[in-house]
């Protein structure tokens, strides 16, 4: 037999109970995200789950990770004078027009297709952190369609903004040049130099921005109800519209998360970047060291660059297999974060949960 409620109309001391935000706060994604990755990953511990998930991660880039890595780079003790090799390189190019226009191509080719794995790997790894299935191929062809229409977007924004601030530089520049020319005081062409520097800046931190709540929080809801990226961020942005405190803060989160992978990844990245370099390094002393001794001379002709080209692929792909191990750990805390935060205020993930069988994290 069921107590009657009591009367809160009547009641003097009673309080209306507050109503509860839907979904998630961020925190509380955040620490969900934190234990979802831990037993993704470690519970249990499968060795073939972390090559098919760094497999995954392995071009999404972008994020803190490869800034470490680049950080990494950038402070090896070594001196491997890149510089001095690329210089003779693009000076060997730049001689013959043949071999500058296959430069470019392979730039753009290389360039669109680093897009590409991005967009549809990012779909890839909703996909396994929803279903648990860390399966590559399956999860391929399940998103290829949502990767390629983020895609075009991505390549169809940044067309745009580098034909814009390509327009922009052309039109300032004859009336900076004029205005020096004519004899203007230098702070009114400093402060044209500085305002197009800051429109561009900012443009760029406001891309930036874009592009990470697409990947977090966008990318999740397209997967789930099938959208076109254009109806799912409007969609989004009516839902969190309501909620614009929930957002700042996750925004904020996120960038303190990003700050933490990259010191995490900094962390187990540079000893292996060193010993890789170390012996990169040793490998082509001795190469240099053994045509001395036969009585021959590294110079640069094709046949030299087109072995260094495939030195520096190879030891580019080591480094890639490398940064995605050590970074995978932090894209799936960073990728779960946002799907935790977005997942709890859409219904519609709970229908996905039940058609992949995976356990129901979203409740």
């Amino acid at each position: 037999m069921s107590l009657p409620s009591p009367n809160l109309s009547t009641t003097p001391n009673a309080e209306a109970p507050k109503a509860r935000p839907p979904g998630l706060s961020p925190p509380e994604a955040l620490a969900a995200a934190w234990h979802d990755t831990l037993r993704l990953l470690l519970r249990p511990l499968d060795a073939r789950r972390w090559v098919k998930l760094s497999l995954i991660c392995l071009f999404l880039g972008g994020g803190t990770p490869t800034a470490a890595f680049q950080w990494s780079l950038s402070s090896l003790p070594v001196n491997i004078k890149l510089s001095y090799i690329l210089d003779q390189a693009r000076e060997y190019v730049s001689r013959n027009l043949g071999l500058s226009i296959l430069v470019v191509i392979l730039g753009l080719a290389l360039a669109l297709s680093l897009l590409y794995l991005r967009a549809v790997f990012r779909f890839s790894l909703v996909d396994v952190l929803i279903k648990r299935d860390a399966s590559p191929l399956p999860a391929w062809r399940a998103v290829r369609p949502l990767g390629e229409s983020y895609f075009f977007w991505l390549v169809g924004t940044l067309a745009l903004l580098g034909v814009t601030f390509s327009a922009v530089a052309i039109t300032a520049f004859p009336y900076i040049r004029s205005t020096a020319a004519a004899g203007t005081r230098n702070l009114l062409v400093s402060l044209l130099l500085l305002a197009l520097l800051a429109v561009i800046a900012l443009s760029g931190l406001a891309l930036a921005l874009v592009i990470m709540l697409t990947d977090d929080l966008v990318v999740p809801l397209m997967y789930a109800e099938r959208l076109t990226l254009p109806a799912a961020w409007r969609k989004l942005g009516q839902n969190l519209r309501r909620e614009p405190r929930a957002l700042l803060i996750y925004i904020l989160l996120r960038l303190l998360v990003s700050v933490g992978v990259s010191v995490a990844v900094l962390f187990f990245l540079f000893p292996i970047l060193v010993t890789l370099f170390s012996g990169a390094i040793i490998v082509a002393a001795l190469i240099v060291l053994s045509l001395h001794a036969l009585g021959g001379v590294w110079t640069w002709n094709s046949f030299t660059i087109l072995l260094a080209t495939v030195a520096t692929l190879l030891l580019s792909g080591l480094l890639l297999m490398v940064l995605g191990v050590v970074g995978m750990p932090g894209q799936v805390f960073i990728q779960d974060f946002g799907l935790r935060f977005i997942a709890s205020r859409y219904p519609s993930f709970q229908s996905v949960w039940r058609a992949s069988g995976a356990p129901d994290r979203y409740r």
